[in-house]
């Protein structure tokens, strides 16, 4: 890489109804990344392979379903095993968020889960690295209100279109993706 103000990230993730692709969008907006999706099937397309081989950083998402990331991002997770078997994202960073209907939905566990297979990649992983908006004044329209910190949490109600995913959710997935960013530029530094 020649430009270290400006990492080369990927964000990947896979999105059941489109909410978690609105938060992707914000993460890659704020990364300056490229989006690779995961489809139904929980497949990439091969040149997909190629962009998060020579990404610096790789930020996973994934909706929370049934406590825990959804089937189509776990069969994406299997399929990195032969990247895993040769080494090929030792010391990639790495970054994560999710997204259920439920205020909590059991999200950590989304996480971790990630953070988990970023940790078996030899991956550094980057925290949220906001404090929560916590106070009696708070509303989902302030940063980091659902109090995350291993990576971005959002809620977005079953019965809420795309467009009502709250602003402080999104506002917070675009802050984390420029944390990613300067984090692994200043890494690659």
């Amino acid at each position: 890489m020649t430009d270290t103000t400006k990492p080369a990230v990927a964000v990947i993730y896979h999105s059941g109804y489109g909410h978690t692709q609105a938060v992707a969008q914000r993460v890659a907006a704020g990364a300056r990344a490229t989006l690779v999706a995961i489809d139904e099937n929980g497949v990439i397309p091969e040149s997909a392979w190629d962009i998060l081989d020579a990404a610096d950083a790789i930020i996973m998402g994934s909706p929370t379903y049934m406590g825990n990331v959804s089937w189509q991002f776990k069969r994406f997770a299997d399929d990195t095993s032969k990247k895993w078997f040769a080494r090929a994202w030792q010391d990639k960073v790495f970054g994560g968020f999710t997204n259920s209907a439920s205020p909590s939905g059991d999200k950590q566990v989304s996480l971790i889960a990630m953070q988990t297979l970023a940790s078996q990649h030899g991956g550094i992983w980057v925290s949220l690295g906001l404090a929560p908006s916590n106070q009696k004044a708070a509303t989902h329209a302030d940063i980091n209100h659902i109090g995350g910190s291993v990576g971005v949490m959002v809620r977005s109600p079953s019965d809420a279109s795309v467009e009502e995913i709250p602003e402080g959710d999104l506002a917070t997935a675009e802050a984390y993706g420029r944390r990613v960013a300067e984090i692994t530029s200043r890494l690659l530094g």
